[in-house]
């Protein structure tokens, strides 16, 4: 799986309105890493170091983040439609968006697509607030049944607020930008962008693989968990929260990206079985290869023009859902 992830990479670096061979792009990487490359002209340098190996580390770090907050969040709550938008995010981030692009809402010393992402980032940490207070018992538990429900219903919400002010702005240009942010792009992200996704993920990867013992004993309940010595809420707590804020992260730079972290979780679980030292590293690659082949396709499948990231991961992911559905129902 990391060997076609390493070529999908490379692959994604050839293809685009410009062209190249795998020759050329191998020596712009070797030119910025000092070890040769040295006849690699200025325009190439340029397609391939500033444009494209920012937005395919971007494409793999979104991919793997989304696949590992799938396949946690469907251990944690035991439910198989579980995605990491689980908890209102996407609502939550698309409220930010919105806010911004439509009623111009503005932060000093932000602007463009940073102030995008900012208020992104801010509605997604509401909705997680307002998700997590409605979900939590008196006790201090965190249900997971009632963690789906409170994440449908702030979903919901967010979702009515921002369909009623696109429709009352009567701004076509604003309406176009916000479907073009909740279809989801990598089209803006740069080396800084790409380096905050890598680090975020790499973070989150140390941190849920520290839990998978914890998270096969979830799959015999709670009970069963907290007899094999599990702290089963601080455990949900901390996953969850640490899934919701890696999503909201990477919405912040991406949109809202579909699919990826619902479809990889269950195909891995296919191919390697559910022993999450296994699915949470496989699930990660996996996700970073879908996404990175992708976007590579949303971005040369029409000359001249980029086709939301969403509607490709939406046209592979869901006839492979519905696979696994069909699957299930016949070994049931």
């Amino acid at each position: 799986m990391a060997a076609l992830l390493v070529a999908a990479m490379v692959l994604a670096l050839m293809i685009g309105s410009v062209h190249l061979p795998v020759a050329t792009v191998l020596e712009v990487v070797a030119r910025r890493l000092g070890v040769g490359g040295l006849d690699v002209s200025v325009l190439d340098d340029r397609i391939v170091w500033e444009l494209r190996l920012p937005r395919v580390l971007g494409a793999a770090a979104t991919g793997a983040g989304l696949a590992l907050c799938g396949a946690v969040l469907q251990s944690l709550t035991r439910n198989d439609l579980a995605d990491p938008y689980l908890l209102g995010i996407s609502g939550g981030a698309a409220v930010g968006a919105v806010s911004v692009i439509v009623l111009g809402v503005s932060v000093a010393g932000l602007v463009g697509s940073a102030l995008v992402g900012a208020g992104a980032f801010a509605g997604a940490l509401l909705a997680l607030v307002l998700v997590l207070g409605l979900a939590a018992g008196r006790a201090g538990d965190l249900p997971p049944t009632r963690v789906v429900l409170a994440g449908v219903a702030v979903g919901q919400v967010c979702a009515a607020y921002t369909s009623f002010i696109v429709i009352m702005s009567g701004d076509h240009d604003a309406a176009r930008r916000v479907l073009s942010w909740t279809l989801g792009s990598l089209a803006g992200v740069r080396w800084t962008g790409a380096i905050t996704l890598v680090v975020l993920v790499l973070l989150t990867f140390v941190l849920v693989m520290a839990y998978t013992s914890a998270l096969d004993a979830f799959a015999f309940g709670e009970t069963a968990a907290g007899s094999l010595g599990v702290s089963v809420q601080a455990t949900r707590w901390t996953l969850m929260i640490a899934t919701a804020l890696v999503t909201a992260g990477l919405v912040s730079f991406t949109g809202a990206i579909g699919f990826v972290g619902l479809v990889v979780p269950h195909l891995v679980r296919l191919a390697c079985g559910p022993l999450h030292k296994r699915l949470l590293p496989l699930s990660a690659l996996a996700g970073a290869l879908l996404l990175v082949l992708a976007d590579t396709l949303a971005r040369s499948l029409v000359d001249g023009q980029e086709v939301p990231i969403g509607i490709v991961t939406a046209v592979v992911g869901a006839p492979v859902f519905a696979w696994l559905l069909r699957r299930e129902g016949r070994t049931s």
